[in-house]
């Protein structure tokens, strides 16, 4: 009788998972305005991501944010899309890509519209957090059509506009400390980027920025990173300038040299400010140390950047263990957690 021969299945492989990749990139245009594509990302910056995600069995499709999106979307079939486009243009720029994605009924990693269009609204975000006693600084805002200068201002002051992120429009010269200085400025700022200022409380001290990956039990806040100037000034900020001279000016410490209280306030901050306005999957928020050792919550970035070796988001994942692959997988699969799908769909 003859023998029958086992034979072992064929194992077909893990389907890849289909990520959409959407962005917007420097075009390097002729400006007055210096930093006017400050937000933007390098091609490098895309290839790192794309590069990540496709050593994690993804199949990745390169979407520019343009006016063409939504026709690339249609043409595109994705299982999720990883965002981080900034927009066109507007105040709500960075909703304009989460929101054709909701349209859609697209899955995405990062924030939704809603919680986008508030953080990039610096002024909006401190009164909604004021209203949960989180510590920030005094401001008004200047808005472009008024130019209000009457009344009391807390100078020193920071002057920025209220709905930038990357340092965009903040210079070198940001600080005043009288009413002809913040109007010289705050018209020079109005007629190069066509929208209100913040006029912000100068907060004297130390300068630190706090990241978050995950979401609910899986939510990780890393300790705080320090940007500590080289060369002290009477005030230190973290310009435009700042950060595009980096290895000059500046270095990070991580773990910072403060108290464990005063880190625990920062990070416990840190994890209120990114639940309170229901971010998801990834964060970034500044905070300023002031002398008499009070942290200052500053502003969020929802989206912070992921230029591998400059931006601040994946230089705090790298001191706290976690290399730049294994950050951008991450946020992937927090947000294929959210949406109930795993990476062989």
């Amino acid at each position: 009788m003859r023998q029958k021969m086992e034979t072992n299945p064929i194992q077909e492989p893990p389907a890849q998972l289909r990520v959409g990749l959407t962005y917007n990139l420097k075009k390097h245009i002729t400006s007055d305005v210096a930093d006017i594509e400050a937000e933007y990302d390098n091609m490098e910056t895309i290839q790192a991501i794309r590069n990540a995600l496709q050593d994690e069995n993804c199949q990745v499709e390169l979407l520019e944010a343009t006016k063409e999106l939504p026709v690339k979307l249609s043409n595109h079939s994705v299982d999720i899309v990883f965002n981080i486009a900034e927009g066109i243009q507007g105040r709500g720029r960075e909703a304009q890509v989460p929101a054709i994605l909701n349209f859609y009924k697209i899955p995405f990693a990062g924030s939704d519209e809603t919680t986008l269009c508030i953080a990039l609204d610096k002024a909006l975000t401190k009164r909604v957090l004021s209203t949960y006693h989180i510590r920030t600084p005094k401001c008004r805002v200047i808005t472009k059509d008024r130019k209000d200068l009457s009344g009391s201002f807390p100078f020193p002051a920071i002057v920025k506009p209220n709905a930038e992120g990357s340092s965009k429009g903040i210079s070198d010269v940001a600080i005043v400390t009288n009413k002809q200085e913040l109007k010289n400025l705050v018209t020079d700022n109005i007629n190069l980027y066509k929208q209100d200022m913040l006029v912000e409380e100068y907060i004297p001290g130390r300068e630190f920025t706090v990241g978050i990956v995950g979401n609910g039990e899986d939510l990780r806040v890393f300790p705080p990173m320090e940007i500590v100037y080289l060369k002290q000034n009477q005030f230190n900020i973290y310009s435009y300038n700042v950060k595009q001279n980096y290895r000059k000016l500046i270095r990070y410490d991580c773990p910072a040299a403060i108290s464990r209280e005063t880190e625990q306030e920062m990070m416990n901050t840190a994890k209120k400010v990114y639940e309170i306005l229901d971010c998801k999957d990834f964060a970034r928020m500044d905070f300023r140390l002031s002398e008499e050792g009070l942290p200052y919550f500053i502003e969020i970035n929802p989206l912070p950047g992921l230029a591998p070796g400059y931006s601040d988001f994946p230089m705090l994942a790298q001191f706290n263990g976690v290399d730049y692959a294994s950050l951008v997988r991450g946020i992937l699969k927090s947000a294929l957690k959210r949406y109930g799908l795993n990476s062989n769909s």
